[in-house]
């Protein structure tokens, strides 16, 4: 490593996790990697295995193990958290709408941001609020680019269609009227992670008096510009 933390046995473990990033490693080949001396070398990626930080492929040999990458999905939840607020709010004051930020979990869907419209008829969706799948355009962007079966399995029982998704695919942006609630209109777009595979939804929401029965018309472009942000805010990494 460039620099000792002070803590030996952290630096260590740190070297051992940098020596399997380009591959799985025999123990061998962690030693040569490493410069550790064989036992140590052997205890630490045990011990980092018991922690699922370290694990063996089919040939035994050490990779790198199922533990990191539930922290980097945390880590970049975070970040999307950290990044929703003020995005959220530049949303809301350009639209002059409520806007909202959903996450899949099973087969519901969670407002896990918001940014409320100030004052005047509004449609309020607290953070924690659970949502269907089944309705609405947030729901029909987290399902729209699910592998085909997953997607054919969420549209029993929704009151949008295949085509409809078809569509969402071909535009990159849902809208909804009266969908989830009578006299509402929605407008969402994808989030997306560093694979590209979408992780959450942006929205808008009000009521249709003012977001008309074709609000894709009015707010998608500002949607998907807020939706890219966040985007961008996963695919920046680890601050």
């Amino acid at each position: 490593m460039d620099k000792s933390s002070g803590v030996g046995v952290l630096d260590k473990a740190a070297t051992v996790l940098a020596a399997l990033e380009p591959g799985p490693q025999t123990l061998a080949g962690l030693v040569a990697a490493t410069g550790l001396a064989r036992p140590t070398a052997h205890r630490l990626a045990v011990a980092l295995e018991h922690h699922r930080l370290v694990a063996r492929d089919l040939q035994g040999r050490f990779v790198l193990g199922p533990r990191l990458g539930e922290l980097a999905l945390a880590a970049g939840e975070d970040r999307l958290l950290a990044a929703a607020g003020p995005v959220l709010a530049g949303l809301r004051d350009h639209t002059g709408e409520s806007t909202q930020l959903y996450r899949r979990q099973g087969d519901a869907r969670v407002c896990v941001a918001a940014s409320e419209r100030p004052s005047g008829l509004r449609d309020s969706v607290p953070v924690g609020a659970t949502l269907t799948m089944l309705a609405g355009s947030a729901a029909q962007v987290l399902l729209a680019w699910e592998e085909p079966d997953r997607l054919h399995r969420g549209l029993q029982g929704a009151r949008f269609s295949a085509t409809a998704l078809s569509a969402v695919r071909r535009r990159g942006w849902a809208q909804s009227v009266g969908e989830r609630e009578a006299g509402v209109a929605s407008v969402s777009a994808p989030v997306r992670g560093p694979s590209g595979r979408v992780v959450a939804a942006v929205s808008i929401s009000g009521p249709i008096e003012r977001l008309t029965r074709q609000p894709g018309g009015l707010h998608a472009a500002p949607v998907l510009a807020a939706a890219a942000a966040l985007s961008e805010s996963l695919a920046g990494g680890p601050s």
